[in-house]
């Protein structure tokens, strides 16, 4: 299963490509099924309709937990290391997550839970986060994590979009040195939630909260009055595994839907092969279990292949610049996969912090949520893993499942900040905007994939048509991912970033026009458009014109009371950076925004601004031009 050298990897494409369905079929085989498929694929891109492994039956879980206890019950599977660096980290043995995910998942049934219901996951990143996640899959309900800096208006919304019956969640988090009250923000989630029954909470902060007779439960009062024998539901392989909310480049999240059986086979195939993961490494991703890399890469992915995995509370920076070298060094972390946020951020206190620090266990790092610039690159190769250790800079999505384009370590040739290669059963193209495709090296596109892959999106909840419409409607028979990218002379991909409305905002996606329709809620805005800008940091920061006519003197105030609306409404995440009042907007005689004027303005270009004759009112860039310079 894991590729050893380049001439392997590309016979290995080659045949995966030719014989798709050979190919995965093999990958599946070391999996544990209850009952093998009667047929591996069967797929048509323009409804679209996406099946693999058509008939098997399994549950993720005894991939995840019961396969491993014979040989390796006693190995570490989660260690879990806290916000606080003075307390002690905590280490779950394969064995022990069993018990707490089959005890979990009983406290579920007794609580009304049956296969196919949603369920509202809003927690800190602690062992019960996964043991949560695992115990909703071990008994076929359908998990829906939320991640702890959204407002209780997405909350509300996600949680209603899948009419979910029960909200799994904790008194508060710890970030840094916030502290986050969850379950103050589920209680205001919940005033428009008609279909919960049921939250159960978590004590982890010791924040006083408030408890509802009859529908709140304590988790520690609960998993008392359960055993630990729990037997996994039997699932299809294309039952729903979970759905995980992404935002697009229209207002509302869609609820990205993934099934069992693809979903286990991609995420734990690209994990044992990208970082050429061996027995009994420590895997250390930072991401937070919220989003998608936290589902693949932290539980499923590293579980699937029996390996250990470390869960970090916290933020790479606090409570100083040294944590996140500390915890490498206490666990013997041997594969460090983060952000380039992160890595940006860590780059800023330079090099003293990593003095003194043994980090060589290290074999491979890892670079994931946006494409990572050649600085930060060179940094993360020289200063952390002293040239030693080969990054793989994946390229992937939510919707996507797992990695796409990426490096093997050990294998691929490397470039800086360059996302190489496909996996094997990956067919990228790139097309131009007609949808022809670009063929050759050396050129530039809107990337594609021709062909499905067992980890892929089968729909969006409850909204089919929007699935398709997002995804296989603009170009014919393609998946797009909304990326452009480019094909330099050696055939390697380089991401070049977004092409549609979507913000990539440290990593996260982030939809202009959920972030508009916030900025409109507040009293006083006519109207605003919202484009990204380059952040030294962020990689991407979110620039907003808005039009406000009944502006006073307090300009200062009204950005702030601007910004208090985003967080209400969608969280903190979502706060512009930069905001400018003006008088209008770049508009055709059609109403459209010119958002192309708008980026070219945040970000500092004024010259080169392309045809503006077009615009209903052309002098209205002037206005905008100078009061983008006074910030």
């Amino acid at each position: 299963m894991q590729i050893k050298s380049f001439a392997e990897y590309e016979e290995t494409y080659r045949f995966s490509v030719e014989w798709p369905e050979k190919f995965w079929a093999g990958i599946a085989e070391e999996f544990l099924w209850r009952k093998k498929w009667d047929k591996v694929l069967s797929w048509n891109f323009s409804e679209p309709n996406i099946k693999w492994f058509e008939g098997a039956k399994l549950n993720i879980t005894e991939n995840c937990l019961d396969r491993h206890l014979a040989k390796n019950g006693d190995k570490p599977a989660i260690i879990w290391e806290s916000n606080d660096p003075d307390k002690s980290s905590i280490t779950l043995t394969y064995k022990v997550l069993h018990e707490q995910v089959c005890r979990f998942a009983n406290v579920l049934k007794k609580n009304g839970v049956v296969k196919g219901d949603r369920i509202c996951i809003y927690m800190p990143m602690v062992p019960e986060l996964a043991v949560a996640v695992l115990a909703c899959a071990r008994i076929g309900a359908v998990h829906s994590v939320i991640f702890g800096g959204f407002s209780a208006k997405s909350i509300a919304d996600r949680i209603n979009d899948s009419a979910c019956k029960l909200v799994i969640t904790a008194d508060g988090s710890f970030r840094g040195n916030k502290q986050i009250q969850l379950k103050e923000v589920i209680d205001d989630a919940l005033i428009g939630c008609p279909t919960v029954e049921k939250v159960i909470v978590l004590t982890h902060t010791r924040t006083p909260v408030s408890m509802l007779k009859g529908r709140d439960l304590w988790f520690e009062d609960e998993i008392k009055q359960v055993d630990t024998d729990c037997p996994a539901e039997e699932m299809d392989a294309e039952d729903m595994l979970f759905i995980l909310y992404t935002s697009g480049s229209t207002g509302k999240p869609k609820g990205v839907v993934h099934t069992v059986g693809g979903y286990m086979v991609y995420a734990g195939y690209t994990f044992t092969n990208a970082f050429n993961y061996q027995p009994d490494e420590v895997f250390f991703c930072t991401a937070d279990i919220g989003w998608i890399t936290g589902h693949s890469y932290i539980v499923y992915g590293p579980l699937s292949q029996g390996a250990t995995t470390l869960m970090f509370e916290g933020v790479p920076t606090h409570p100083t610049p040294s944590r996140l070298w500390e915890i490498i060094e206490k666990h013997k972390v041997n594969i460090l996969y983060t952000a380039p946020t992160a890595i940006r951020s860590l780059m800023s206190y330079g090099t003293d912090p990593l003095k003194g620090k043994d980090l060589s266990t290290l074999r491979v790092l890892g670079s994931v949520g946006e494409p990572i610039n050649e600085e930060a690159w060179h940094w993360f190769d020289e200063e952390v893993g002293h040239k030693n250790c080969p990054i793989v800079d994946t390229w992937w999505q939510t919707e996507t499942g797992g990695l796409m384009i990426s490096p093997i370590a050990f294998v691929t040739p490397l470039k800086p900040a360059c996302a190489t290669l496909p996996l094997p059963g990956i067919q990228p193209i790139l097309v131009d905007e007609q949808g022809n495709e670009i063929e050759g090296n050396g050129v530039n596109g809107n990337l594609c994939i021709k062909f499905p892959w067992p980890g892929m999106l089968r729909t969006t909840y409850g909204d089919h048509e929007r699935c398709k419409q997002t995804y296989f409607s603009t170009y014919p028979d393609l998946y797009f991912t909304g990326d452009g990218c480019m094909r330099d002379e050696d055939g390697y991909y380089k991401i070049t970033g977004r092409v549609d409305d979507v913000i990539n905002v440290s990593g996260h996606r982030i939809g202009t026009a959920e972030v508009e329709n916030a900025i409109n809620m507040h009293a006083g805005v006519v109207e605003s458009a919202v484009v990204g800008y380059p952040h030294e940091i962020k990689g991407q920061g979110i620039f907003a014109f808005i039009i406000y006519p009944k502006l006073h003197n307090e300009s200062d105030l009204t950005k702030k009371d601007i910004l208090q609306t985003v967080t209400r409404v969608i969280g903190a995440i979502a706060k512009p950076d930069k905001i400018v009042f003006v008088s209008g907007l770049p508009k055709t005689r059609s109403g459209k925004i010119m958002r192309r004027i708008l980026r070219k303005i945040a970000e500092g270009e004024t010259t080169n601004l392309g045809d503006t004759s077009t615009l209903l009112d052309p002098a209205v860039v002037e206005e905008i031009i100078v009061a983008a310079k006074q910030l």
